[in-house]
């Protein structure tokens, strides 16, 4: 991980995200980019007087994290819509990865779409890391969502090129389908009965695992099983306290791709609710790994 570009608008959620990028910069000796964005829809009396007073303070700003801090860094202040000047910056600057704040949770409707955070994960054409967090230190546990897919196989290997998993636990979590569960319950079944299934089922989804993961070519790490009973998005976030780990690792598509300008709804579930950092990773705009 060579570079790292890291959006700010100067609040409270993208301090946080500066200081996860400052950590990851320290660790693996990275160049860390600040970007600032200015809405270029607006007046020019009012792009120039925004364009200078954020200059000033990402002068300030850079100048601490260098001198104080140890880390390479310089920034730039962009023109144009906040999610398209983010991403725009990191393919300028062959970014490998982009971090951002936590979005803004609405008062009466906690959704993700159309925010800056959302648009920036579904228009990326790179990972981009999601700081729910208070960043304490390096991570030290991470879980990686998979659904067995080629586009899980892809999420993977670019999370690994990263280099995050060198210095991790990594526990791979599967939700694994149980189809019957509902046709159970409604033939009124005894427990025991839909225990049996789920056993069996969870037997057939180890397998897959297992699979997966020699193609993957990943030992290092641990398998969780669990049945697809709850929102799959609930158990990932779920998991993840459990562990406990600091980092969800997740693909923005999933089996049924409609179209490379989608993000999966289990996708979007986690990026929604989850407390922990969330890295997203596209697909390649190529197709998956092979």
């Amino acid at each position: 991980m060579k570079t790292i570009v890291v959006a700010t608008d100067f609040s409270e959620r993208s301090d946080r995200a500066i200081r996860r990028a400052k950590l990851l910069a320290r660790e693996f000796d990275s160049m860390l980019h600040l970007v600032h964005v200015v809405d270029d829809d607006q007046p020019q009396l009012i792009v120039k007087a925004e364009q200078d007073a954020s200059t000033k303070l990402l002068e300030e700003l850079t100048h601490t994290l260098v001198e104080l801090d140890a880390v390479k860094c310089d920034f730039r202040v962009v023109l144009g819509k906040p999610f398209f000047g983010i991403t725009q910056a990191a393919r300028e600057l062959s970014a490998d990865l982009i971090v951002i704040g936590p979005h803004r949770r609405q008062l009466l409707r906690n959704i993700l779409v159309g925010t800056t955070a959302e648009r920036t994960i579904r228009t990326a054409d790179r990972p981009v890391l999601m700081a729910n967090g208070v960043p304490t230190g390096p991570y030290r546990q991470a879980v990686v969502a998979t659904d067995l897919s080629s586009y899980s196989e892809t999420t993977i290997r670019l999370a690994k090129s990263l280099g995050l998993f060198d210095r991790l636990n990594v526990s791979l979590l599967h939700v694994f389908s149980t189809p019957g569960t509902g046709l159970m319950t409604r033939a009124s079944l005894i427990e025991v009965e839909k225990e049996s299934y789920i056993a069996g089922e969870k037997s057939r989804a180890k397998k897959e695992v297992t699979a997966f993961i020699g193609r993957i070519n990943f030992d290092e790490m641990s398998t969780i099983l669990k049945p697809a009973t709850n929102n799959i998005a609930e158990t990932i976030c779920e998991t993840a306290k459990e562990l406990p780990a600091e980092l969800i690792v997740i693909g923005t598509c999933c089996r049924s791709v409609i179209a490379r300008a989608l993000i999966g709804s289990v996708t979007e579930g986690v990026l929604r609710d989850s407390d922990r950092d969330v890295l997203a990773i596209p697909p390649p705009q190529d197709g998956p790994v092979s």
